[in-house]
């Protein structure tokens, strides 16, 4: 398995850290031939309007698009908004998964949080089905989702915080942050299931 993680800006290195050890095959992707040969990619927190500028400056967008149609791509806080077909203002956006997203959905960082969340999805790598404990960082909410795109984790007063759509993830929240590895599991787990087999060596 090899992932790659989105390296223009943000909190990179916590998801190679915890990618590492798992003992994945991660490369840093800072220009469109880094996507060759990946099973899934990983876009950070961070800044999106910043990550969305720099895809642009760097030739990335519509090779993103087009490997996220067919190939697992998971979203963390920014990298969430990135993903999103809707961010609610004018930003260079991914567009590949059908959710609208609201920024700094609880204000700056000084509101920041920690709750615990029943995530059923999670099962899929671990049946005990713990709460999983998400870290919110000047998080953004996902306000809808429609079409295939589904609804993973919400808050007690209902606002989502994570969805899937197909073999493409969106999260609030920052599992990297964590020491608990399951959501990166479960993004393992995805891109698996769309894993194309590689030609065999001549």
């Amino acid at each position: 398995m090899r992932i790659g993680v989105l390296a223009l800006q943000g909190d990179f290195s916590e998801h190679i850290a915890m990618l590492r050890r798992l003992q994945v095959d991660v490369v840093q992707v800072r220009l469109p031939e880094h996507l060759e040969q990946l099973d899934g990619l990983i876009i950070p927190g961070g800044e999106s309007t910043t990550i969305g500028k720099l895809a642009v400056d760097f030739g990335l967008i519509e090779p993103l698009r087009q490997f996220g149609a067919h190939k697992a791509i998971w979203g963390t806080c920014a990298g969430a908004i990135f993903l999103s077909r809707d961010a609610r203002r004018p930003q260079p956006l991914l567009e590949l998964m059908d959710i609208t997203v609201e920024r700094n959905a609880f204000g700056r960082q000084i509101a920041s949080f920690e709750v615990d969340l029943v995530v059923p999805e999670l099962q899929l790598v671990d049946p005990s089905a713990q709460p999983y404990h998400a870290v919110f960082i000047r998080a953004p909410l996902i306000e809808t989702v429609r079409g295939e795109a589904r609804v993973l984790a919400q808050l007690d007063n209902g606002r989502i915080v994570a969805a899937r759509q197909r073999h493409l993830l969106a999260t609030s929240f920052h599992p990297e942050l964590t020491d608990d590895d399951r959501f990166h599991r479960l993004f393992l787990h995805m891109a698996s299931e769309v894993r194309q087999p590689r030609a065999a060596p001549v």
